[in-house]
């Protein structure tokens, strides 16, 4: 107990005793945590609205290429798809991210007229489009960005196309998004009879057969029909298409950066702290502390400023997705909501941090001999 006090007593002292350096270091920290949490926040959120957009419609499977950023699924393949008996419907579609005006880029999507995805938008007004006609629906949230309305017209790639209709999907990424037909989407994106995937939705599964066999079932019967393609499960795709991946990538990467900046500022804190307290060091050893203690000190005090930064950054970044959440690009994507996951890997995140940070001037503190410590001035 005796001890457990001394530590205690010890590692509170030091940081309070340095209260401008201490201060600065937490900030760096918090901040990198900080960075963390909302850019892997964005991400998670970015991840679920993609799942959101599969389970709104209905669809079970993803059929795509073996390649990464492939578009170039033959549309035929659809009725192939469609010929096998579990399957209820198959769509050909294509994605893709476009510049609507020089500020504003967005998700584009071609659908068939006839898609089963049209059935999980709700028409604000104006109608649904009609394939071979230069027209386009635009998510709500996407028409208040760019301030139109049915009858106004909006230009991708070089070609106008009338506003036929204000829809609402049941993800963000549809009520943010330009909807307009395959075939037109195709002309203006030099793909005709191409798309980037097939969108399947099955029938129900017959009595007895558990639905996990049946969708993998489902998957070597498409797989079987279409060689050089996968079939892909909706939840699956959800998770790792082009654009999650993408934002889970830079996400951790520019968090990566930040973390890297705050083990600098934490290992130089404790550097000079140990620099600084070598008479006292020295006095611990004569007193009789062994190395394992004085290393265990300065990890302590290390570990102790990596959970105090990472709980202000799950303030900051709790604050920075709050503050994402009302802008208008942003907004239906993000969630103000940090997981409980996310927060417990935040904070091992920082305390991990802390310790490795403090690992090297630990060390050289727990290395020092009382007698030279003692006369240092």
């Amino acid at each position: 107990m005796s001890h457990q006090l001394t530590y205690t007593t010890c590692v509170c002292r030091n940081l309070i005793h340095r209260k401008l350096r201490t201060l600065l270091t937490l900030c760096g920290v918090g901040v990198a945590i900080g960075a963390f949490v909302c850019l892997v926040g964005f991400s998670s959120g970015f991840e679920q609205e993609w799942m959101r957009l599969y389970s709104g419609s209905g669809t079970d499977i993803a059929v795509i290429q073996q390649t990464f950023l492939s578009s170039s699924v033959d549309e035929s393949a659809a009725d192939k798809v469609k010929a096998l008996p579990m399957v209820a419907n198959a769509v050909p579609l294509i994605y893709n991210i476009m510049d609507l005006t020089p500020e504003v880029n967005a998700l584009v999507y071609g659908w068939r007229a006839d898609s089963y995805e049209i059935d999980s938008l709700q028409v604000l007004s104006g109608h649904v489009f009609h394939a071979g006609v230069p027209e386009v629906m635009l998510g709500d949230v996407l028409a208040g960005t760019l301030k139109k309305g049915v009858g106004d017209t909006v230009e991708i790639e070089g070609t106008t196309f009338t506003v036929c209709a204000i829809v609402h999907g049941p993800s963000a990424l549809e009520a943010g998004a330009v909807i307009l037909p395959l075939d037109q989407l195709q002309m203006v994106s030099g793909l005709v009879g191409k798309v980037s995937t097939l969108h399947v939705r099955l029938k129900p599964a017959p009595a007895g057969v558990a639905p996990a066999v049946y969708l993998k079932n489902a998957e070597a019967a498409i797989e079987a029909v279409l060689p050089g393609l996968r079939a892909v499960p909706a939840a699956d795709r959800a998770q790792n298409n082009q654009f999650v991946q993408l934002a889970h990538a830079s996400a951790w990467g520019t968090s990566a950066v930040a973390l890297l900046i705050g083990i600098m500022g934490i290992a130089n804190t404790m550097a000079m702290s140990v620099f600084e307290r070598t008479r006292e060091i020295g006095i611990l050893r004569a007193l009789g502390w062994k190395q394992w203690q004085v290393l265990l000190l300065i990890e302590l005090e290390a570990a102790l400023i990596g959970i105090f930064g990472g709980v202000i950054g799950l303030g900051l970044g709790w604050a920075a997705l709050r503050v994402l959440g009302t802008l208008p690009q942003t907004a239906t994507v993000v969630s103000s909501h940090v997981p409980l996951l996310l927060i417990v890997e935040a904070l091992v995140i920082a305390v991990c941090a802390g310790l490795l940070a403090g690992a090297l001037p630990a060390w050289r503190g727990s290395k020092l001999s009382p007698i030279e410590a003692l006369r240092h001035d």
